[in-house]
């Protein structure tokens, strides 16, 4: 049985799986090179939804939820806020009402008032709409602060260049503070998983890509609301083909970005993010007049998107070092953190994980 295990990566779902390792009586060391929190993990926009194109996720998203809860109780704190979230437009009605007779979502169709009432910034929208009220926006900031101080883990700020199986058992990780071996290691290091994965002998077929949102307060000619859902757009009434939003800071501000992301040159060519920005501020003026234009401040993060899914994840492994790669994995992060520790103490990855489970890939016909 393995009693040390480094866990590289200090966003959410590394600090999940060594807190769950821990609690399973495992030592575990955390590595991570910048803030924790910072990478993939980074932002406060963060929503927190049981539909999926794929209903294994749908499944795993109903044991994050208990996770989150747990966790709630357990750090003494709102996690999750309880406003709901909203999808309107055919395709993300289609998707959520799939779910809306399972007790664990709390699904229910929105007249045009209801839309108003519910997110009270957005423009008049006359079209098919449903909430989830199981489901919320994230404080992840908080979650990353309490994972932290809850776990009373042993958090170490290093880069690590390489994870590589021992011959006979074991992982040797070199940091640039020099070699250390453990009895197993999981990597959950955003967009440099890939690169950990390849010191391992492991091809993981995802590149990075840069996405962007908006974070705007909301307009001062009005009291702030006591009610902001969440929002997935597919509706295109808008003048985009998908669109989200989530309050942060109270219900003072709202974050805004579209369904794309940015493909960087080695350069460091930003001129696709320019035009995502200018594309979303469009957005923005169309959709949400209750927002301030003026106070616009653009946040930009790495996404990695595996080939079968937007919403694809699965964990690879060698010998004893587990790889996750995927993209929107916050929101799972107590389930991910869960099977990621349980992963190491059964020696292999649980089923339904693999990547030739090609979790998330869209099992509904989308018609």
């Amino acid at each position: 049985m393995a009693t040390r295990v480094a866990v590289i990566g200090a966003g959410v779902v590394g600090l999940a799986t060594a807190w769950a390792l821990e609690r399973l009586g495992y030592a575990c060391l955390v590595f991570e090179q910048g803030a924790p929190g910072g990478g993939q993990s980074a932002g406060e926009s963060r929503i927190f939804r049981h539909a999926h194109d794929d209903p294994r996720q749908f499944e795993l998203a109903v044991l994050s939820r208990r996770g989150w809860r747990e966790w709630e109780q357990e750090f003494g704190v709102r996690l999750i806020t309880d406003d709901g979230a909203m999808v309107i437009g055919d395709e993300g009605v289609a998707r959520l009402s799939r779910y809306a007779d399972d007790p664990d979502s709390e699904v229910r169709e929105l007249s045009r008032i209801e839309v108003r009432e519910a997110l009270p910034i957005l423009a008049d929208f006359d079209g098919p709409a449903l909430i989830d009220d199981a489901a919320g926006a994230i404080r992840s900031g908080l979650t990353i602060a309490n994972l932290i101080a809850a776990a009373g883990l042993n958090l170490v700020p290093e880069k690590v260049e390489s994870v590589t199986p021992r011959e006979g058992g074991g992982v040797n990780v070199l940091s640039n503070f020099g070699p250390r071996v453990f009895d197993a290691a999981v990597v959950a290091a955003g967009t440099g998983t890939a690169r950990l994965a390849g010191s391992a002998g492991i091809e993981i077929p995802s590149s990075p890509q840069a996405h962007m949102r908006l974070t705007l307060p909301l307009s001062s000619r009005s009291p702030l609301p006591a009610r902001l859902a969440c929002l997935q757009d597919s509706s295109g009434a808008f003048g985009e083909a998908a669109a989200y939003g989530s309050p942060v800071d109270g219900n003072a501000g709202y974050a805004v970005g579209l369904a794309l992301s940015a493909e960087i040159d080695p350069a460091g060519d930003s001129g696709q993010l320019g035009e995502l920005t200018r594309r979303t501020s469009a957005y923005v003026e169309r959709a949400m007049p209750g927002l301030e234009m003026s106070g616009a401040v653009s946040f930009q993060r790495w996404i990695t998107e595996l080939p079968w899914a937007s919403d694809g994840l699965a964990i690879w492994q060698a010998g004893d070092a587990y790889f996750i790669a995927g993209h929107n994995l916050f929101k799972l992060a107590p389930a991910l953190g869960t099977v990621l520790a349980g992963s190491v103490d059964a020696g292999s990855v649980e089923a339904g994980f693999r990547p030739e489970d090609r979790l998330g890939e869209a099992i509904f016909d989308s018609g």
